[in-house]
């Protein structure tokens, strides 16, 4: 008889991530040339890194010292830099030992969420939630408190709400702007109201700004970092991976004061040791060479972003909530079928591949989550034509 080993039941409850499930719908078919399939699920830039960063990467590949372990939270020069561009950003003062690199900003959430809490406590995550959050605070036995955003919001969570679901075990709350799922881009003066409530009360404000890169030119999105007590209070996640279309060599950054970083540091050696080299050499690269492509890109994207806005306000159907960075969150209009039925005709139907609401929190079968980075702007006419058409 074969025994398998016993899983451990806090994972085993976790439903897998949504991508496979469904990426599946659509696997082995064929699409004829006249409707061919348009992928709106997974949120990937449509374009390859620049040249230049492939033929330094080459270089990279070439050169015998680049292929082994770097210190434990990053390469010295890529710490420096990117502490360098926080401030800048942000007219702060970032030291370089208040940064960490990481293999993707999903791993700098895991490793702050290890730091921050234990089995048994909670943490505040707003709803719609990108669902490896959720996952990953389940699997490690901390409770997510859902915060749903008021009707009519543009999907931005309220201060005031999250203040009545803090309790003694709540240890952070975690905000994602713009956000995924929804698009939304939170305003300077949600996000400081979600700060402030955060210090009053002793808890972490963790704030995931992977796609700070796609906010208009000139916008800085928060004054957090100009609080001299930032440190006791504010934990800042990002990304290169969107910005410079490295999703798949997983590099990501986490800001924090540095006793937390220390207790970071002890996660990271144990769960990779390092982040990987070329990733790292990849990010140094984008940020000291990389910034004029990828304000061309973000300006691209805005324009995508515009036609998507007008197609759903030319529609008497499909209802947008809210939309910026790499998606739109949408209401469908058939009143009755959950969102992952209305998704998966989509597909099967349409050709057209999204997310339903459904995958990103419980509540949220009115919604369909639109991921536009990853198709032309000449894709965006028939996706609209096929919306449509679907009745």
């Amino acid at each position: 008889m074969q025994i398998s080993p016993i899983a451990n039941p806090l994972l085993a409850a976790v439903a897998p991530s949504p991508i496979a499930e469904t990426k599946g719908w659509v696997l082995g078919r064929t699409f004829p040339a006249g409707k061919p399939l348009i992928d709106l699920a997974q949120a990937v830039p449509g374009h390859p890194p620049p040249e230049s960063l492939r033929e330094h990467l080459a270089g990279m590949l070439r050169d015998p010292s680049k292929h082994g372990y770097t210190p434990i939270l990053g390469i010295p020069d890529l710490r420096k830099t990117y502490a360098e561009h926080l401030s800048a950003f942000y007219g702060a003062t970032i030291a370089a030992n208040e940064v960490g690199i990481t293999s993707g900003c999903n791993q700098a959430f895991c490793l702050a969420m290890m730091a921050l809490a234990k089995s048994g406590d909670e943490v505040i995550l707003p709803r719609p939630h990108y669902f490896n959050h959720d996952m990953w605070l389940r699997m490690l036995g901390i409770t997510p408190v859902p915060l749903d955003f008021r009707p009519g919001s543009g999907a931005v969570p309220d201060a005031e709400d999250a203040a009545v679901l803090i309790t003694p075990r709540t240890r952070a709350i975690v905000l994602v702007t713009p956000n995924n799922p929804t698009g939304a881009v939170y305003p300077a003066e949600i996000i400081a109201a979600f700060y402030r409530l955060a210090q009053q009360r002793g808890i972490a404000l963790v704030l995931d700004e992977t796609y700070k890169d796609f906010l208009p030119a000139g916008t800085r999105p928060h004054a957090l970092f100009g609080d001299p007590d930032w440190r006791r209070t504010l934990v800042h996640l990002y990304s290169f991976s969107k910005v410079f279309a490295l999703t798949g060599y997983r590099c990501g950054a986490i800001t924090c004061a540095a006793p937390l970083m220390a207790e970071v540091e002890k996660a990271m050696d144990c769960v990779s040791i390092c982040p990987p080299r070329l990733a790292q050499e990849a990010a140094l690269y984008g940020l000291t060479h990389l910034a004029g492509w990828a304000r061309g890109n973000t300006e691209a994207l805005a324009n995508r972003a515009a036609m998507f806005r007008a197609g759903l306000a030319r529609s008497n159907r499909w209802r947008l909530v809210s939309i910026g960075a790499y998606f739109a969150y949408v209401e469908h209009p058939f009143d009755g079928r959950p969102s992952a039925h209305v998704s998966k005709w989509l597909a099967d139907e349409h050709n057209l591949l999204t997310i339903p609401g459904s995958m990103f929190g419980a509540g949220q079968d009115r919604f369909i989550r639109f991921a536009f980075a990853n198709v032309g702007d000449a894709q965006v006419p028939p996706i609209f034509d096929r919306l449509e058409q679907a009745a």
